[in-house]
């Protein structure tokens, strides 16, 4: 099954659907990659705050797979913004997934209240620079925080990594992201809390109509609006489910009735706001 890839502004591609480990133990970590793999996934999102970089390190090893067939993200914690410390902590990431770079390292929060997002980002230029990433990218970043990190530096990040379903779409970071060349990358895919997604009639009527399930016809919205999706799950079944969506297309009048069911006042989010994390 061929997963279609996305050019970034970097001038490397991205597999447009991977396979997230927020929340698998680190001592899961190693079968749940070595499964994702079996099943065809080649673009793996961690980060250091997850504890799981040995395991996912260790699947890559494991799995005799070419490293250019891999496209491997991780992601600098909050307190390791501020003087040198990216490049400290990129370094730990690396010896953790046995890399010497990996595809993306993203800056996970802006911590705004630290106010040391900008130099986090200084120093993530440097690091694709010296060549410990091919891409660099920001997640959780706001259109206000990105426009200061830019104005700053003049670089444009290649990905923003934010909350994203139907539920809470973003738009103005998708809107930021169409108008400076930048890629949204949707975490939190299927959205969950007070909008149940998979049993709303809109999602389930459309699995229907195409023989999928809820959670393939949201993944499938994600893809055909362009965003970079990563669903987990621990539970091989699922992974596979997952990962089938591109065998049917939803037709317009489908990705508009989900476009509809944002209430766009932002009650949807169901993660911490980033102004409010730090």
């Amino acid at each position: 099954m061929s997963i279609p890839t996305i050019p970034l502004n970097s001038g490397h591609a991205i597999p447009q659907l991977g396979f997230g480990v927020f929340k698998v133990p680190a001592d899961e970590a190693e079968r749940a990659v070595s499964e994702a793999f079996e099943v065809g996934y080649r673009h793996i999102d961690t980060a250091a705050i997850y504890g799981n970089e040995e395991g996912v390190g260790a699947a890559i090893a494991k799995s005799g797979l070419p490293r250019e067939d891999l496209f491997i993200t991780t992601k600098l914690w909050n307190d390791r913004h501020a003087g040198s410390e990216p490049h400290a902590a990129i370094r730990e990431s690396l010896d953790k997934l046995g890399l010497e770079a990996v595809d993306l390292y993203l800056v996970h929060w802006p911590a705004p209240a630290n106010d040391q997002y900008v130099n986090a980002w200084e120093r993530m230029i440097e690091i694709r620079d010296a060549g410990l990433a091919r891409s660099i990218g920001v997640s959780n970043h706001l259109p206000e925080h990105l426009d200061r990190i830019v104005a700053a530096t003049g670089v444009v990040p290649a990905v923003d990594q934010v909350e994203l379903h139907p539920a809470y779409q973003q738009r103005d970071v998708q809107a930021w992201g169409k108008a400076h060349g930048m890629h949204v990358e949707s975490w939190g895919p299927l959205g969950q809390g007070k909008y149940p997604l998979l049993e709303n009639p809109v999602v389930t009527a459309a699995a229907e109509a195409h023989g999928a399930t809820p959670a393939q016809v949201v993944i499938r919205w994600h893809l055909q609006n362009g965003l970079i999706v990563f669903p987990k799950s621990s539970r091989k079944e699922r992974m596979a489910e997952n990962f089938d969506v591109v065998g049917f297309e939803l037709s317009a009048q489908e990705m508009a009735a989900i476009d509809g069911l944002d209430p766009q006042d932002g009650s949807g989010r169901v993660g911490t706001h980033p102004s409010e994390l730090n």
